[in-house]
């Protein structure tokens, strides 16, 4: 048996000559782009592609035929997207990114915000919390904020975006699909539930709970401990505690902040509903202008993938193979398109990181990804 040393050993040398071979094959793409740019061939040749993996495979044979697909493949990708910078130059999504980086300046603490539901609701404690000094405008629903930033009505809008025990608000995910915006900033609000109800109310009174669909998910075990009260999802917490205290009903309750029960002069009758006790609600901060502070150190993106095999593992990849960490990956069905999917990536990296920039000119720019989207560089607290 060999010295595992020696085995060691062996491999260095073949690392050194694959490395050497690596260097070389991609001077020879600047020859490749110089000559498909004069004749104006399209970078992907999928026939190629497929004559050389065959090519490879047989030489490998049966036994490593999938391990030398893989390599090659990426090998594939690597030069494509060599190819596609040296004759595209630099990227008009990169470019915008790296001046709106120029221009960065502090998060504002006074602005116009659009905000989900009324006072009193997790979304307006958001903007609260974000802004010390918000004028807030109130909307019916999250289409009317993201509408409301779109038109020029606000310079930002505030929406959840998942929570901690319920998940990704789908709804939210849906609509960045059909609305131009970016996200400037993101915080993560604790949410503490509890029962509101009228004046004088006990629990075994309360024959209904009323409240937005994502707390009611939230307090599930509190739900299943009085399955003869009957649940009744409602478009926002804080607008179902206004409702309730004008109804004057004593057979209602409704899931919502302690801050609705001032508000709205309604008591608490029971109080920690969650089911977990670290229960928080991430919100994002929109706007349609590009802005970037100087504290960004998070970047998201959306894109749409073929319906092949690999193609998102290889989206994956060039993430780990930059050292970048991917904090969210939410995938949303396209209408009308079966099994196609549209992906929203959230990854930790200063937005002028050279090798993000890198990977973002490169996702931008592949013919194979249907739609790209860069959605901002922002902090998080």
């Amino acid at each position: 048996m060999k010295d595992l040393r020696d085995i060691r050993g062996e491999i260095d040398s073949i690392d050194t000559q694959l490395a050497n071979l690596i260097k070389r094959r991609l001077d020879i793409v600047g020859d490749v782009a110089a000559a498909k740019r004069e004749k104006g061939v399209p970078v992907s040749d999928p026939a190629r592609e497929r004559e050389i993996i065959t090519r490879v495979a047989e030489m490998v044979g049966p036994q490593y035929e999938n391990a030398a697909r893989l390599l090659f493949t990426t090998l594939f990708g690597v030069t494509k997207a060599r190819q596609r910078a040296m004759i595209g130059g630099e990227s008009p999504v990169v470019k915008a990114i790296r001046e709106a980086a120029a221009k960065a300046e502090p998060f504002p603490t006074r602005a116009v915000v659009a905000c989900p539901g009324i006072e009193g609701s997790y979304a307006q404690q958001a903007v609260s919390a974000l802004f010390p000094m918000p004028t807030i405008l109130f909307f019916t629903s999250f289409e009317k904020v993201f509408e409301a930033v779109e038109k020029g009505l606000c310079p930002y809008g505030i929406l959840p975006i998942e929570n901690s025990a319920a998940g990704s608000v789908a709804q939210v995910y849906d609509l960045m699909v059909r609305h131009r915006f970016h996200i400037v900033r993101a915080l993560r609000v604790k949410v503490d539930h509890v029962l509101l109800a009228n004046r004088n109310v006990k629990l075994e009174d309360i024959r209904e709970v009323k409240s937005h669909a994502h707390a009611l998910a939230q307090c599930g075990d509190f739900l299943k401990a009085h399955p003869s009260i009957k649940v009744v999802p409602s478009v926002n917490t804080a607008v179902a505690a206004k409702e309730l205290a004008a109804s004057g009903r004593t057979d209602i309750g409704v899931i919502a902040s302690r801050a609705c029960a001032e508000l709205y002069g309604l008591d608490i009758v029971s109080e920690h509903l969650a089911d977990a006790a670290y229960n928080y609600t991430r919100f994002i901060c929109i706007s349609r202008k590009l802005e970037i502070a100087p504290d960004a150190s998070k970047l998201s993106i959306m894109l749409s993938l073929p319906h092949r095999p690999g193609a998102l593992n290889s989206i994956i990849a060039k993430f780990a193979a930059i050292d970048v960490n991917l904090t969210k990956l939410e995938s949303r069905p396209i209408p009308g398109m079966d099994f196609e999917f549209r992906f929203t990536f959230d990854f930790e990296s200063s937005p002028t990181n050279p090798d993000v920039l890198g990977l973002i000119a490169e996702l931008s720019r592949d013919p194979e990804i249907e739609h790209f989207e860069f959605l901002g560089a922002y902090a998080e607290r």
